[in-house]
């Protein structure tokens, strides 16, 4: 999916009015009812399927607090035909009101800004809820996983299902992201999607638990492995692109430990370096082209790379040091390309400079608990973000490194070190 965007100068991009925060809608049912069908299309293809477990404990009418799981554009065609005949309103990320902003309040979107604490977020779901006594649909996760399995949900979700004291259900999806994985550069695999929808918690369920114990019962909720999932249930991926864009993901060599000289394409990752390669088997396995392959599995080496990240910021030898092209969200009319910029990120946090010394920003490791970072965001180009609920940079690497997972990465093990400490 695309995005409007637009060229000019920080000077005229910070002078801009910046958007007034509006109280979401009530959502149009003809409108909700026109998605459902549009998304019928595309999910037939897919010969979607899904499952009810304990819904018959939800009112018909009663609000609720919906959480999913995010693998693709597709969940949200899931959601309109499984929501159909009950009111909701998604907690979507502000940028993709660009451009679609009257079409999205009228379908009672939320906008919130990922990563960044939002006071008024709590606040918009709350009234969605009392006042319009819609239910809230929320990607706990808030962004699209890279290596099929789940990212980290954040400490405070506990507390907003205790703040808004109403029954929460879980939709997951399977098949989703094997179908149209994030690295994969949008090109769609003829695979099955199917999802369950569960009661997980009842009002007073909820109010007998701690948030700590909220947490925990969310979190393995959120545990899944989608590539082993493919493996046990023998789901075949026969496209001859299903590697293109694994490079994204396993930026580096387990051999020669090599970093950005990986490329993935076809049915394989090979390194450009020692010349390793692997083929990416049908069912999702990782096999050896020749000699000994050191893993089999990909979240295993994504894992690993998360270790390797985490022992560079032990021995203080991480950095992430690369110049940028910069674009900035103020409104929902544009993304506004500023300027050319510099972003570095350290134990000590973020430093992004640019646009002949006008951008001079800083963020600190404990600001965030992960990062905002896609692999061909909005068709644009790999994209890192960092800013505050004033102003948000979306910085775009320009010699192609590959360099968004590893940030991501090391984000979240730094956040973690400064918890711990």
């Amino acid at each position: 999916m695309r995005t409007l965007t637009k060229t000019k100068s920080y000077a005229e991009v910070m002078a801009m009015p910046k958007n007034v925060h509006r109280k979401p809608m009530r959502q149009s049912v003809a409108l909700r009812m026109l998605v459902n069908v549009l998304s019928r299309v595309d999910l037939k293809r897919t010969s979607f399927s899904y499952e009810k477990i304990g819904m018959e404990r939800l009112g018909k009418k009663e609000p609720c607090l919906i959480l999913m799981n995010h693998s693709s554009f597709i969940d949200l065609e899931i959601v309109a035909f499984m929501l159909a005949d009950r009111k909701y309103h998604i907690v979507c990320t502000q940028d993709a009101f660009v451009g679609l902003g009257p079409i999205l309040r009228l379908l009672g979107c939320i906008s919130t800004k990922k990563f960044i604490n939002d006071i008024n977020l709590v606040k918009d779901m709350r009234y969605a809820i009392t006042k319009l006594k819609g239910s809230i649909l929320m990607f706990p996760e808030a962004s699209y996983s890279f290596d099929g399995t789940a990212t980290p949900l954040p400490d405070s979700l506990g507390k907003c299902v205790k703040f808004l004291r109403v029954p929460v259900v879980m939709i997951r999806t399977e098949g989703a992201f094997i179908r149209d994985p994030l690295y994969n550069g949008l090109q769609r695999r003829k695979v099955k999607v199917s999802a369950k929808m569960e009661y997980l918690l009842s009002p007073e369920e909820i109010q007998q638990k701690s948030v700590e114990e909220l947490n925990a019962i969310l979190r393995d909720k959120f545990s899944f492995d989608n590539f082993r999932e493919q493996q046990e249930k023998q789901i075949q991926v026969t496209e001859k692109f299903r590697a293109d864009g694994l490079h994204r993901v396993l930026y580096k060599c387990p051999h020669c430990e090599t970093e950005s000289r990986m490329l993935g394409k076809g049915i394989r990752i090979a390194c450009q370096e020692c010349k390793q390669e692997y083929e990416l088997t049908e069912l999702g396995y990782l096999q050896a082209v020749s000699g000994e392959g050191r893993f089999s599995h990909i979240p295993d080496w994504y894992r690993w790379e998360r270790e390797c990240v985490r022992k560079e910021l032990e021995d203080n030898t991480y950095e992430l040091d690369i110049d940028v092209n910069i674009c900035m969200l103020v409104d929902t009319k544009f993304i506004y390309r500023v300027g050319e910029g510099h972003l570095r990120h350290t134990k000590e946090g973020f430093h992004l400079t640019g646009c002949d010394g006008q951008i001079d920003y800083r963020q600190l490791p404990q600001s965030s608990y992960s990062l905002y970072s896609d692999f061909n965001w909005y068709q644009i180009g790999d994209m890192i973000c960092v800013g505050d609920e004033q102003v948000q940079y979306y910085c775009f690497p320009k010699n192609g490194e590959d360099v968004v997972a590893k940030t991501r990465l090391a984000t979240e093990e730094l956040f973690k070190m400064r918890k711990k400490r």
